[in-house]
């Protein structure tokens, strides 16, 4: 039976980690990129009102997630006309292993006059327009190639994107717009902490600031800036679309040298056999 594209399969016990949930850190655990989409599920199906967007999300990782069933709880902190806020805990064993916090607003008209905003958007690879989940693309400022579907062909210390269409969060189940732009933003930490020998950084935390929703299903990462000091880091990166820029993403990391994720012969999860 093929490999289901999606990160959970929903169970009576909660939601149970699928084959492409499994970290890059260890297929024992779950990527970020699962967590962060099941908490924007979440708090998307539960508490965004009719009128309202998502527009800011906050994720912490502070627990390893590990590859058995999980449950989430969420709970509306704030039920305003204008601003709506909820949180919602991601459980294992009884125990939170990850939490997030949402802010959903109220779309309305644009204020009058003219605002500074950046000069060019990221743009696109120019490929067709995806109509379902895709495998990633990878690109950097010193790639040979461009664009290219080879994650080892962007082992350098230049500026790096990612363009992808995500799977699902729960298999059988269509990612919603929201969902699919916190698993993608997800790869701020690898965007911006990836150099020339791999990653070294564990990801600590997430927070999407979207101006908008995202048009269509493609997604784009474009890292803004790397800085870091006494294995500390924090890195920024711009979300686009085909129609542009649409929000940014800001993440946190921990030094992890002991387990180094180096990307030069592949993806290791390829390479053993989990994708």
């Amino acid at each position: 039976m093929a490999t289901p594209y999606a990160f959970f399969a929903a169970t009576d016990n909660g939601f149970e980690p699928l084959p492409f949930a499994a970290s890059h850190w260890s297929p024992n655990m779950v990527n970020g990129p699962a967590i962060c989409g099941l908490l924007a599920r979440a708090l998307e199906q539960q508490h965004c009102a009719d009128g309202f967007s998502p527009a800011r999300l906050t994720v912490d990782l502070f627990r390893p997630t590990l590859k058995k069933p999980v449950t989430v709880v969420t709970e509306l902190v704030r039920d305003g006309k204008r601003i709506r806020v909820a949180d919602a805990a991601l459980m294992q064993d009884g125990m939170d292993v990850a939490r997030a916090s949402a802010v959903f607003l109220k779309r309305s008209a644009q204020p009058p006059g003219e605002r500074w905003t950046r000069a060019q958007s990221p743009q696109p690879p120019p490929v067709p327009v995806a109509d379902g989940p895709t495998a990633p693309l990878w690109s950097s400022d010193d790639g040979l190639d461009g664009w290219s579907p080879r994650i080892g062909d962007h082992q350098n210390s230049a500026r790096k994107r990612i363009w992808q269409a995500p799977l699902s969060v729960v298999e059988g189940e269509p990612p919603s717009a929201f969902a699919g732009v916190a698993m993608i933003g997800e790869s701020t930490s690898l965007m911006t902490n990836w150099g020339t020998t791999g990653i070294g950084f564990i990801n600590a935390d997430l927070t999407l600031a979207l101006a908008r929703p995202l048009i269509g299903l493609e997604i784009g990462v474009e890292a803004d800036s790397h800085i870091s000091a006494d294995g500390i880091a924090v890195g920024s990166a711009t979300l686009f679309d085909r129609h542009g820029s649409f929000g940014t993403c800001v993440v946190t990391a921990l030094a992890n040298a002991a387990r180094q994720v180096d990307f030069a012969d592949g993806d290791p999860l390829e390479r053993a056999g989990i994708r």
